[in-house]
């Protein structure tokens, strides 16, 4: 079998001769739009997507959903047949629900948010649904949802794995109540019953027993948006007990909701700022968000930038200094890429801790940025639950990504501050980002209004 070019291919990372000035819109964010998507094609009426991310993870699941069966209808939207807001002219996503059934064939690739949020709609499917996708997808934990479903009512055939390949024969409905499950690896077993329990006969209750619960902020945005739709759903910070989260049988509304830019895809974009000394105005930046990515303001100011919410959205500025930084990152993980490539151009140490848990993220990302930003020069050690990074004159090379998004980004960032950077796979950005090699080149190139 010949290597796909575009998994192989050298991208050579812009240097950046001078500080950025750009504003760049970034697309829509992922956790929002594959959130949305399952409860919209769970609800009792037809709704709206408006300016969903339109990228390999949202189409897997778009594609998911009409294998069993929902109407996923993509059109562009003008601004005049928009209710939901000004401004939200551009792609939309008609959902229409139908009756879910099989048989079906459905293709995670390697999304976490495909892979664990619907074997619990496929047990609401009438007829056997089968879940594959890519060769590490094998190796990323499942069994949280697979015990909890069984323990509700569910028949899963994985051949004892706790992982992919499986197929879920359902029986067009699921009894649902209380389950026990060990989230430590993922918040997205939470998240996976919490999206249908409203579907199932008696509900569900969700008790997390394990010792630690990563990234928080997916969990409440899962209540949020279910809360929006309708849902009755009893939290921790509600006053219910804690670590468990309760939802009530019900209906689910169709809605018409405009997709808040991916603030942890902002990223990128901010570091650079932060690395050049520049400004980067990212529109959009929601006041209130339940997105990890908000996080991000308070970060890079600490590692030196300063940032304000204006009209013409998050304007953040660096000033031309990066400092070190300790950091518990347990309920932001996914930013720890970023952070270590702008601590590894730091001009004091940094440790990241509380992300023991991205070891069995799309690659153990631990390892990933330990042996490559060391390769470049640098001296990241691993600990039990984090990095530790000294700063070192960094040189050229080839930066792998280990079809990783978050790794390519991260390569990129340093590429900025050391000629001679080379990505391997930049293509796998497309998972969450897409046209991310555009979007940055022009961001250095050609300053202005980028991503429309």
């Amino acid at each position: 079998m010949t290597a796909n070019p575009a998994h192989t291919a050298l991208w050579p990372a812009p240097y950046a001769s001078g500080a950025v000035d750009a504003t760049v819109h970034v697309p829509g964010s992922k956790s929002v739009t594959n959130r949305a998507l399952v409860l919209a094609a769970l609800a009792s009426e037809p709704g709206w997507l408006r300016r969903p991310l339109r990228s390999r993870d949202t189409l897997l699941m778009a594609g998911a959903l009409r294998a069993m069966g929902v109407g996923v209808e993509e059109t562009v939207a003008s601004s005049s047949t928009v209710a939901a807001g000004p401004d939200a002219s551009g792609e939309a996503w008609r959902i229409i629900p139908s009756g879910l059934h099989g048989p079906a064939t459905v293709d995670v690739g390697n999304a976490g948010t495909v892979m664990r949020f619907l074997p619990p709609v496929a047990a609401l499917a009438d007829g056997p649904i089968r879940f594959d996708g890519d060769p590490r997808s094998y190796e990323r934990p499942l069994n949280g949802v697979i015990d909890a479903l069984r323990l509700l009512g569910a028949r899963i055939d994985d051949e004892g794995r706790g992982a992919l390949p499986l197929t879920v024969h359902g029986g067009g409905a699921l009894d649902g109540g209380p389950v026990e499950i060990d989230a430590s690896s993922s918040s997205q077993f939470v998240s996976s019953l919490l999206l249908s329990g409203p579907r199932f006969n008696q509900g569900v209750e969700v008790r997390h027993t394990g010792s630690t619960l990563p990234s928080m902020p997916h969990i409440r945005m899962t209540v949020d948006m279910l809360r929006a739709v309708g849902a009755q759903v009893d939290t921790p910070e509600s006053g219910g007990e804690p670590n468990v989260w309760r939802v009530t049988p019900g209906a689910l509304l169709g809605r018409d909701l405009i997709i808040e830019p991916d603030l942890s895809n902002a990223q990128p974009f901010l570091a650079a700022a932060l690395v050049t000394g520049g400004t980067v105005v990212v529109p959009d930046w929601p006041t209130r968000t339940t997105q990890p990515g908000d996080r991000l303001r308070e970060i890079f100011t600490e590692m030196g930038g300063s940032c304000e919410l204006t009209d013409r959205g998050l304007e953040f500025t660096g000033s031309g200094a990066i400092h070190g930084i300790d950091v518990d990152l347990g309920e932001v993980g996914e930013l720890t890429p970023g952070i270590a490539a702008v601590a590894a151009l730091a001009d004091s140490p940094s440790t990241l801790r509380g992300v023991s848990h991205l070891r069995l993220h799309e690659t153990d990302r631990l390892a990933a940025l330990t042996k490559e930003i060391n390769e470049l020069g640098g001296d990241v050690t691993e600990t039990a639950d984090g990095l530790h990074i000294r700063p070192r004159a960094l040189h050229g090379g080839i930066f792998h990504t280990y079809d990783d998004h978050r790794m390519a980004t991260a390569g990129a960032i340093i590429g900025l501050a050391v000629k001679g950077v080379q990505i391997e796979n930049v293509a796998t950005t497309a998972k969450t980002l897409p046209d991310f090699p555009d979007l940055w080149t022009g961001m250095l190139g050609n300053p202005g209004t980028l991503g429309n």
